[in-house]
């Protein structure tokens, strides 16, 4: 009895072992226990593989960490690890349980009841539908996540059992390409400025779901354009509007990590207005696509024209005088009349254009060179004309222009690119006037009036020009490549000018020597030239003088004279009467000549008789004698 009882015992210990042993099941910290019902009489509906009222199979519940008891018998337990997603990367959640997807729908509705779908019973109840999930896991997630219920895609590895019959029938591990993904497509979406672009860079997004776009737009923005017209009728600025396009409303749905805001705010699928700026973003590769494009950055020199494809219905605002194309205001589609100014613009390039212009003078080179600066005038060659003598020049040319910051939208909006304005505009403007001004003037006149065509060429350039609204502050000759022929011609004549220039400096410097040996001279002969004027303004002074006293003499003599003849003239005519009276008296003139002489005899006082007397003659004769001594001795003593 005893040996029975301790064999029943033994029996019993040992089918407990048999039973209770294998049912009890560890599971460890980062594990869960999928649970799957042998049998029951209860059948799984058709589209759902996953039993939640006891259905034989996956069991909806998952057994957490610690030991764990089911009877295995009934139950059997497969460990699956928690889904962990890596720093950097993301997770796709794909569920595999729940209501069917609408007809055209490509992701599940979200709700957040929802959590991070770890609680697969709420998800059912809450509505949860299959197929993709809009929310991703984000980097660092730990979840004991249903591996029936959901399968998550992260770029290293699977984490689930999936039941479609086609991946279950693959062999090996499973990879995102199994889904339809490209690993780099589960990792965060970095933008900014990294080492492969060395630029500022912006994200240019694509929803992949959503309503369809309005007939005629090809993006979308959240409330279309609504606000631009309500500033529009509040009057506000260019640059405000403007301010408002370029900013974004992203914040509405997160950057559009949460893509459910996004639909529930009228998102629609296609190209989005609004891009992603710098950061990093989780966003889900099944429903969003991102570009990276270099952001539009505006130098100090330039501004932006832009050229809108999307915004409200275009108003011209350009004038009936401008008649190449039209200008809108900003929100409107066309070309902006306000541009851009400096600094950096989050533009999206597939709905907005911006054509950069240089507002600083660029100068144009016609030669060999190229201005890197800019780079514009690399198809510009060397302009080739032809004198009416047939010689051939090659002149290096340079042309400055400006297009003011104002005019810049009118610019575009006739040449279409500063580049074609250089290339179709300028090239034939310029090339077309030198070889017509060469072709009707002889190569030496070229030559020697090479200032005056420079002056008529800045003139025609700039009334060309002027009708695309750009000035040209200068054209400029810097080089004129002449034929060797004609160059030979030159050289000989500027040699011979040359020449004559020589001599003309060789007879200067010898009428520079002859001044100086002059000057050297009378620096020489300072003393004496002044001692010689000296001397000529005394002998001055003393002929000065002595005119002085012979004008006062003259004129003292002139006066005596006038009176002395009057004198003399009066004595006369007295005696001439007297001399007539003594002829009437006399007789004769013989008589009256003795008396006379007698007369002037006794005035002069001089002795009658001489002083030896000489006798012989007559008496007559001794008078005339001692008159004559007498005459002698006056004289004598004057």
């Amino acid at each position: 009895m005893l040996t029975t009882v301790l064999l029943v015992g033994l029996g019993a210990i040992i089918l407990a072992a048999v039973i209770v042993l294998p049912s009890l099941v560890r599971i460890a910290p980062t594990e869960v226990g999928l649970v799957t019902k042998r049998f029951s009489q209860k059948k799984l509906a058709d589209d759902n593989p996953i039993a939640f009222d006891g259905e034989a199979g996956y069991q909806a519940d998952l057994l957490m960490p610690g030991m764990r008891f089911r009877l295995w018998l009934l139950y059997a337990v497969e460990k699956h690890p928690w889904v962990q997603i890596p720093a950097g990367q993301i997770g796709v959640v794909i569920a595999q349980a729940g209501q069917p997807l609408p007809t055209g729908a490509k992701s599940a509705v979200y709700r957040d009841k929802f959590g991070q779908f770890a609680d697969l019973r709420t998800f059912i109840k809450e509505g949860g539908q299959k197929g993709v999930q809009r929310p991703v896991l984000s980097p660092g997630t730990t979840l004991p996540i249903h591996p029936i219920g959901f399968v998550v895609i992260t770029r290293d590895r699977v984490y689930g059992v999936p039941v479609s019959v086609q991946l279950r029938q693959h062999s090996g591990k499973l990879t995102p390409a199994d889904f339809g993904l490209n690993p780099s497509d589960l990792e965060v979406v970095r933008i900014g400025r990294g080492e492969a672009e060395q630029r500022d860079m912006v994200g240019i997004v694509t929803a992949l779901e959503g309503d369809p776009l309005p007939s005629g737009d090809i993006a979308s923005r959240l409330n279309a354009y609504r606000d631009i017209e309500q500033m529009e009728h509040s009057n506000a600025s260019d640059a405000d509007v403007i301010e408002r396009l370029l900013g974004s409303r992203n914040e509405l749905h997160n950057n559009y990590q949460n893509f459910q805001a996004f639909v529930d705010h009228g998102g629609r699928i296609g190209l989005q207005h609004d891009p992603l700026l710098y950061g990093a973003y989780t966003l889900n590769p099944y429903l969003i696509k991102v570009e990276k494009v270099p952001m539009l950055v505006v130098e100090q020199g330039q501004v932006a024209v832009v050229k809108s494809y999307v915004g409200l219905t275009p108003k011209d605002t350009s004038g009936p005088e401008f008649k190449f194309g039209s200008l809108v205001r900003p929100g409107h589609r066309g070309i902006w009349q306000e541009p851009l100014r400096t600094g950096k613009y989050p533009i999206n390039p597939y709905c907005y254009r911006a054509e950069i212009v240089p507002t600083a003078i660029l100068t144009l080179n016609w030669a060999d060179r190229v201005s890197t600066a800019h780079n514009l005038d690399a198809k510009l060659e060397q302009i080739v004309a032809k004198s009416t003598e047939g010689f051939v020049f090659k002149i290096d040319l340079q042309v400055q222009i400006h297009v003011p910051d104002t005019n810049a939208p009118r610019v575009i909006s006739t040449v279409g690119t500063i580049r074609n304005l250089v290339d179709e505009v300028l090239q034939a403007a310029v090339g077309n006037h030198f070889r017509d001004t060469l072709q009707s003037m002889p190569a030496v006149r070229f030559i020697e009036t090479r200032q005056e065509v420079q002056r008529q060429a800045l003139q025609h350039i700039r009334e060309q020009l002027n009708t695309y609204h750009v000035e040209t502050p200068g054209v400029y000759i810097q080089d004129v490549v002449f034929p060797q022929d004609m160059v030979e011609v030159l050289t000989r004549r500027e040699i011979a000018k040359q020449e004559v220039a020589t001599f003309e400096q060789q007879r200067m410097a010898q009428e520079q020597r002859i001044k100086t040996e002059q000057a050297r001279g009378t620096a020489d002969m300072q003393a004496d030239l002044a001692k010689a004027r000296v001397g000529v303004e005394i002998r001055t002074n003393n002929a000065n003088a002595r005119k002085a006293e012979a004008d006062g003499e003259s004129f003292y003599i002139e006066r005596t004279g006038t009176a002395k003849g009057a004198e003399v003239r009066a004595v006369g005519l007295a005696r001439a009467e007297g001399y007539d009276a003594q002829v009437k008296a006399f007789g004769g003139t013989t008589a009256t000549m003795v008396v006379n002489a007698i007369e002037a005899l006794a005035k002069s006082q001089v002795p009658i008789m001489p002083g030896i007397l000489v006798t012989g003659g007559s008496t007559l004769e001794a008078l005339a004698a001692a008159a004559l001594q007498q005459l002698g001795s006056t004289r004598a003593a004057k």
